[in-house]
């Protein structure tokens, strides 16, 4: 078939991704561990199992890639698949990539540009994903439970975007692959510290959230306890430096650039998910 494999279908931004396209007539090939057996044109893939990918490849000529998660070194895993996505002829690959940079992990850099120097091939990095304060992530169970945010990154900022406004960026570059540039930094339209999100979420649901900082080491730790492999979970508790240091205080104009409409704030997403820290 000519359309678009979608990796992570069954996650954050893939499953947006994938109606997306299918409301603009683009033929979806949903790819996951567990593809749901209602999903249309479901695949299971399996990024430690190569023979899955062959069969998710074949006859798409365009890729969202998802690369595996928890790990600083996926290289070994998905060098071989953008190889074999390379010698099928996809035109277009968009690879979820991020805005920060993960302190040890030389393998995500030389998988970004990897993606770059193929023609037509783009790296979406985007900032912090405002769903990190929803659902089962335990930043927000921290707040439902507790009515706090531990971090290590103080009143450092971020550009946190919608994973819906990443997904809608994703759609324009799948749909019409002429479009894009090779990299673009994905945020939303103003950056803001824990203690700024925490304001929002006070002012707009009533529910008083205290940020409790942490030191790097501990958050770490307690990201070892939460089942992370040791070596992601230096890496991530890594970026909250940077986010301390002012290194992640970015934002751009790309989710307008290509979509046409400007990204979701932050105190629209709250209002919507309102629900999320009150029930």
């Amino acid at each position: 078939m000519t359309g678009v494999l979608v990796t992570g279908a069954t996650g954050k931004t893939g499953r947006v991704l994938a109606g997306l396209l299918r409301q603009r007539g683009v033929p979806v090939r949903a790819a996951s561990r567990k593809p749901p057996p209602e999903e249309p044109g479901a695949v299971r893939f399996d990024w430690y199992d190569p023979a899955s990918h062959e069969a998710a490849l074949r006859g798409v000529d365009r890729v969202y890639l998802v690369p595996p998660l928890l790990c600083v070194d996926p290289m070994p895993v998905v060098g071989p698949f953008l190889a074999e996505a390379d010698r099928r002829g996809v035109r277009r690959l968009v690879l979820l990539g991020s805005a920060a940079v993960l302190r040890d992990a030389p393998g995500t850099v030389e998988l970004a540009d990897r993606v770059r120097s193929r023609p037509g091939w783009v790296v979406l990095r985007p900032s912090g994903f405002m769903q990190t304060f929803t659902g089962a992530h335990p930043v927000a169970e921290r707040i439902r439970r507790q009515g706090e945010i531990h971090t290590a990154a103080g009143a450092g900022r971020l550009g946190w975007i919608d994973t819906r406004d990443i997904a809608a960026v994703a759609a324009e570059l799948l749909a019409d692959p002429t479009t894009g540039r090779p990299d673009l930094l994905l945020t939303g339209p103003k950056s803001l510290s824990y203690r700024d999100a925490a304001a929002v979420i006070a002012e707009r649901t009533g529910r008083p959230v205290r940020v409790v900082d942490i030191g790097v080491d501990e958050l770490a730790a307690r990201y070892r306890a939460a089942g992370m492999p040791a070596d992601f979970a230096a890496s991530l508790a890594g970026v909250d430096a940077d986010i301390r240091a002012g290194r992640e205080d970015l934002v751009s104009t790309s989710v307008l650039d290509v979509t046409g409409r400007p990204p979701r704030t932050f105190t629209e997403f709250v209002e919507e998910h309102a629900g999320e820290w009150t029930g």
